[in-house]
């Protein structure tokens, strides 16, 4: 549905600080449990399996961002919009990012930095500028639009409702 709007029809939703800092919120929850995911299997690629850095950031780097793009569409933008496009504006964003952290992360570990703390440096500018661009590239038109949005949007307006007949 959201699919069909012309450019005139779409308007990006203006959530009060209150959401902002909710949505903020859990998309650093996410993005820590998605951390999670990445440090663990690199540390298992890089320790058990002795990839070369470049391999087992890339192959742990997939792992989290399919974990946190699952997670964040459902529960931090509450979004509906078409899979298959939300998950190429992804694959964009990681098609940039992934070649570059891959090509700073290889330079910094072979000048001697260590594997984790490159690592660590990377996932941070991972998390904020993905953050920025799903907010506003990925999901600006479509935030709030799946069925957890609606049910809170419903609640909202039973207890507005119930606070203006008081």
């Amino acid at each position: 549905m959201q699919e069909n709007q012309t450019s005139q029809e779409k308007q990006i939703k203006q959530l009060s600080a209150r959401q902002q800092s909710w949505q903020m919120v859990k998309f650093t929850l996410f993005s820590i449990s998605a951390g999670i995911i990445q440090a663990v299997s690199f540390t298992l690629f890089n320790e058990v399996f002795h990839f070369p850095y470049w391999l087992g950031y890339g192959i742990a780097l997939v792992l989290s961002v399919l974990w946190n793009f699952t997670f964040n569409r459902r529960y931090t933008f509450r979004s509906v919009a078409n899979i298959s496009k939300a998950m190429t504006l992804v694959f964009l964003y990681y098609l940039v990012f992934t070649p570059l952290s891959i090509w700073w992360g290889d330079a910094l570990t072979n000048a001697g930095w260590n594997d984790y703390i490159v690592l660590i440096g990377t996932m941070v500018i991972n998390f904020v500028t993905e953050y920025l661009y799903q907010r506003f590239v990925v999901y600006r038109y479509t935030i709030d639009t799946n069925e957890l949005a609606k049910k809170d949007e419903v609640s909202d307006v039973d207890v507005a409702h119930e606070f203006s007949d008081q």
